[in-house]
């Protein structure tokens, strides 16, 4: 009988530690070994959310729901008209056209990795700080200008 006490006990807190796997495409070149070199890189936390498991290659997500994602492997930006900003010591490439969701684009790296922040749950400060660090291990092939 105790057994089942604190089995009901137990079972519930491990419960709650679980959440369902991200649902991500993955990225053209996914499979690019500099993607594996960001991955492995990822910080388990950025603005207090913790990292979750993704259902694709060079693929992450942090918070629940999942408010931060990241996808390396996508098509290298090297022109845009979109205001660019370093952050982490990467450029990226800003588009605000899904307020209060962010994209920031990697720009000039190859392959390129695009991050999107939901900004009422994180700071997209905070989260290229920390997975710029990560991101900086792609090749960089340009800069932005200004």
């Amino acid at each position: 009988m105790k057994f089942f006490r604190v089995l009901l006990v137990l079972l519930p807190l491990t419960l709650a530690g679980c959440s369902a796997t991200v649902n991500l495409p993955p990225a053209p070149d996914a499979n690019n070994p500099d993607c594996a070199k960001v991955i492995v890189r990822l910080p388990s936390e950025t603005d207090s959310l913790q990292r979750r498991s993704t259902n694709s290659q060079s693929t992450a997500a942090w918070g629940t729901p999942a408010a931060i994602t990241l996808t390396c492997g996508i098509k290298p930006v090297m022109v845009s008209s979109l205001q660019c900003i370093t952050a982490g010591g990467v450029d990226w490439i800003v588009d605000e056209s899904q307020k209060p969701v962010y994209r920031f684009i990697a720009f000039g790296r190859k392959p390129a990795t695009i991050v999107t922040v939901d900004s009422t749950k994180a700071s997209g400060a905070t989260v290229l700080d920390d997975l710029g660090q990560a991101v900086q291990f792609t090749k960089q092939t340009a800069k932005c200008l200004g």
